[in-house]
């Protein structure tokens, strides 16, 4: 028999296939076709009849796995704290994400941050606690996603003096020279940049050694989708690592490990379904790797990405800063796409964090609002149920389509003009009416963290998708 008659009898593709296909071939030495067609057709239906045959016995055994996979897994959530922030404002199918989650037999414990929306595998704003094992889809596609800010010797004043406005043309020169937008952009030639985290080994595994090339080319970059350098205003409250207290002029970036990330992210996700073939469709994207076996290379390669895009943000704000001739008073910086190894009740986990700030007590973080509302500067709290957890951002309120659908440029930019912001560049499916109130979202993690300092942004670039300056 042919693959395509066995998956015509109803069998599905997977090693399932292959063990027919050889034991059909050793059975055609004592049986004739139609014989061997009307055994596996049996086989099909009743499985179990077949475990003990000298031929048929393993792919008997292999295909009722496949028809009944939880006999391999322990799936369930009791027992396994499940703690949401915000939610009256998070989507029934998010909660179930998350649920999905917390159901496999390497999870412990999870919580939702109230910018929480449906993702792929775990929710954006998900916070998934596992034993021995991680989960790539749980860390995201943009592994080491985060944050950076540098704050900059420049008082913000008001009115005709304001810096964001006397200074305007020179702020968007040096986002426009130092960084770069888009999918796939990068730097060649003299303008490639260069950071430590090139020399360093690369060979963890083939796909990473055959990523380093690109990640030189991307060095620098923001790439695209809600990635962006922007300048604003900050403003303290009190005094802050040595920042008196007042208004100051700020740059603040967020991108990842560009498309070298996603590649690994992608790899490794599909080496985990590989090694969990029987995973119901649910569970598919959640697929995990032990710790002491490829997940180990995997962390290898999460920590590397997790430099790179440190070094990323670092190129960007050290060029700006060298073209301003300025030096920043306080630099902050987070992940957000990470996988972390802490310690809780005397037992070391691996807490996934995808679209998620750590918020350990006085762990310093960004949480953005959207090209036209405000983000903000926290210290963590340590909420042990949120498993030392906060929010991201303000999370979408819409798919990207959903956005594109609903919105065009002429009210947005009345929008704009009304909260002082001039966006150099951006896409519609970015307006702030695709995402949640960031006001609702920090009320309701005030047991999270704690705000430092507030920012509002004035010059926005993100990529080019179809805005127009008047």
């Amino acid at each position: 028999m042919k693959a395509r008659a066995l998956l015509n009898i109803g069998f599905k593709q997977g090693p399932v296939i292959g063990k027919l296909l050889l034991a059909c071939k050793e059975a055609r030495l004592k049986m004739s076709s139609q014989e061997v067609k009307d055994l596996v057709e049996e086989l099909h239906s009743f499985p179990k009849n077949y475990f003990d045959h000298s031929v048929f016995g393993e792919c008997a055994r292999e295909w009722d796995t496949c028809l009944h996979p939880e006999q391999l897994y322990s799936f369930g959530t009791e027992g396994k704290p499940l703690s949401i922030w915000g939610k009256e404002n998070i989507d029934d199918q998010t909660i179930d994400q998350m649920n999905n989650a917390l159901s496999l037999p390497v999870s412990v414990g999870g919580a939702i941050m109230p910018d929480g929306h449906l993702g792929y595998g775990l929710n954006i704003g998900g916070v998934l606690a596992t034993k021995d094992a991680v989960i790539p889809y749980a860390i995201g596609q943009d592994i080491a996603c985060r944050m950076m800010c540098s704050i900059l010797p420049i008082e913000a004043i008001e009115g005709k003096d304001d810096p964001l406005i006397k200074r305007e043309r020179e702020f968007i020169r040096v986002i426009e020279k130092n960084t770069r937008f888009g999918a796939g952009c990068k730097f060649q030639g003299k303008d490639r940049r260069n950071a430590s985290v090139m020399d360093e080994d690369w060979k963890i595994s083939l796909i990473v050694s055959q990523m380093k090339d690109t990640a030189w080319d991307q060095l620098g970059t923001s790439g695209g989708g809600n990635h962006f350098v922007d300048f604003g205003i900050i403003e303290f409250k009190e005094n802050y690592k040595g920042v008196i207290a007042g208004k100051y002029v700020a740059i603040l970036t967020h991108s990842g490990s560009r498309g070298p990330g996603n590649k690994i992210a992608t790899h490794y996700s599909k080496v985990a379904r590989m090694q969990h073939p029987h995973l119901p469709k649910q569970y598919q994207h959640l697929a995990w790797l032990p710790l002491d076996g490829d997940g180990a290379e995997y962390w290898e390669a999460m920590e590397l990405m997790g430099r790179y895009a440190s070094a990323n943000h670092h190129c960007i704000h050290e060029t700006i800063l060298r073209d301003l001739n300025l030096d920043p008073l306080l630099q902050v910086e987070n992940h957000h796409n990470f996988g972390f190894k802490e310690t809780f009740n005397g037992e070391e986990l691996i807490i996934h964090r995808k679209g998620a700030t750590p918020a350990g007590i006085g762990d310093s973080g960004l949480i953005p609002g959207s090209m036209a509302t405000p983000g903000f500067l926290v210290e963590g709290k340590g909420n042990l149920a949120s498993y030392n957890s906060a929010a991201h951002g303000a999370g979408r309120a819409m798919s990207r389509r959903a956005a594109k659908d609903k919105y065009c440029w002429a009210p947005i930019k009345d929008q704009l003009k009304h909260r002082k912001v001039k966006l150099i560049s951006g896409g519609i499916d970015e307006v702030p009416g695709a995402y949640k109130s960031i006001e609702k979202v920090m009320a309701a993690q005030e047991d999270l963290v704690e705000v430092v300092a507030k920012f509002q942004p004035r010059l926005v670039k993100m990529a080019d998708d179809g805005f127009v300056e008047d």
